[in-house]
């Protein structure tokens, strides 16, 4: 049960490397107050407590998931482990009375989103998501640009994202795609998600190629979705080239791009803009903090009974492009989909 007062009392599942962005804007946010983290390598919650937020000294910390999940303190907790781990625990912690913001991929298989769907109905807590770009106020701007009329109607949406794997990040390579790893489950879902994000048609069919490593994990992968009526999102994510985190949308009088969509906190943010008529815009936007923004987002649909913007659909739906890429990169071919 929700405790009375106006702050939402948050655990965190895991001692991953994302705590160095998502711990602190538990602890920054307004309507959300950090209670305890759990990890199962002994000592490292600790240790990422003392890392991230030396300054929480009220902070339970457990070398036990299942201790935290025990914690009547926890209204909601956060599921930051590995990608092939998300499902079974996000299912422990809603049947544990917790409410749950889980790291992307919610799951490996839309099957697994159903279960999950099915159990938050039937324990009646909130489950979401973690694309925290989502929340940075910048989309929001294009999708405004866009209903303006500037650029026409949408024809099609590029999506890169991409960076040079570091020997600290080798570890995503080192499970096959049927496990979670590889580039399309950790950077290629967000490039989907955001292609997405600019059609109202459903796609009727998907095609991908990939590079894979030893393991079966892909470290390159690019594709296109077809969205009918000569509509196409093209996306291409990889951990050996050089850092690229944007989308442009074109349309039939103009184009946007979004020069930078995982921003850090003090990024400035860039849009720009171009018209046939040759005209040119490019517009600064302030500097936000897109996991303080989820995190509070999140806390308030918990407090107020409010929807989260993403729901667990949505959840499906890119789940099921994932997949269906996979399958066309494994087989050559093009795969339709219902």
């Amino acid at each position: 049960m929700v405790s009375a007062n106006s702050k939402l009392r948050w655990g965190i599942l895991g001692a991953a490397r994302i705590n160095e962005r998502l711990l602190p804007a538990i602890v920054a946010a307004d309507n959300a107050q950090l209670v305890a983290i759990a990890s199962r390598r002994a000592g490292a919650a600790e240790k990422t407590l003392k890392q991230f937020a030396p300054q929480e000294d009220n902070v339970k910390t457990y070398d036990s998931l299942d201790a935290l999940l025990g914690d009547e303190d926890v209204d909601a907790v956060y599921v930051p482990l590995a990608n092939h781990e998300h499902a079974e625990w996000v299912l422990r912690a809603i049947e544990s009375g917790k409410h749950v913001l889980c790291e992307k991929p919610m799951a490996l298989t839309t099957a697994d989103i159903d279960v999950i769907k099915e159990a938050s109905v039937k324990h009646n807590v909130v489950v979401m998501e973690g694309f925290m770009y989502r929340f940075h106020p910048q989309h929001q701007r294009v999708k405004e640009l866009i209903s303006s009329g500037v650029i026409g109607e949408v024809r099609s949406v590029r999506a890169s994202y991409s960076f040079m794997m570091k020997p600290a990040r080798i570890y995503r390579l080192s499970e096959s795609v049927e496990r979670g790893g590889g580039a399309m489950w950790d950077i290629g879902c967000y490039a989907i998600h955001s292609a997405r994000l600019f059609f109202e048609e459903k796609p009727v069919a998907i095609t991908a190629m990939a590079k894979y490593v030893e393991s079966g994990a892909d470290i390159t992968t690019s594709g296109v979705i077809d969205f009918g009526l000569g509509k196409y999102a093209h996306f291409n994510f990889s951990f050996e080239h050089a850092r690229r985190c944007e989308y442009e949308i074109v349309g039939t009088k103009g184009g946007i791009k979004c020069h930078t969509v995982w921003q850090l906190p003090e990024t400035v943010p860039v849009i720009s803009w171009w018209t046939e008529e040759g005209l040119n815009y490019q517009e600064q936007l302030l500097p936000h903090n897109h996991f303080k923004l989820e995190i509070e987002h999140f806390s308030d649909c918990v407090l107020n009974k409010k929807l989260p913007l993403l729901s667990l659909d949505d959840a499906k739906e890119n789940c099921r492009l994932i997949v269906a890429a996979l399958e066309s990169a494994a087989s050559g071919k093009v795969v339709k989909l219902d």
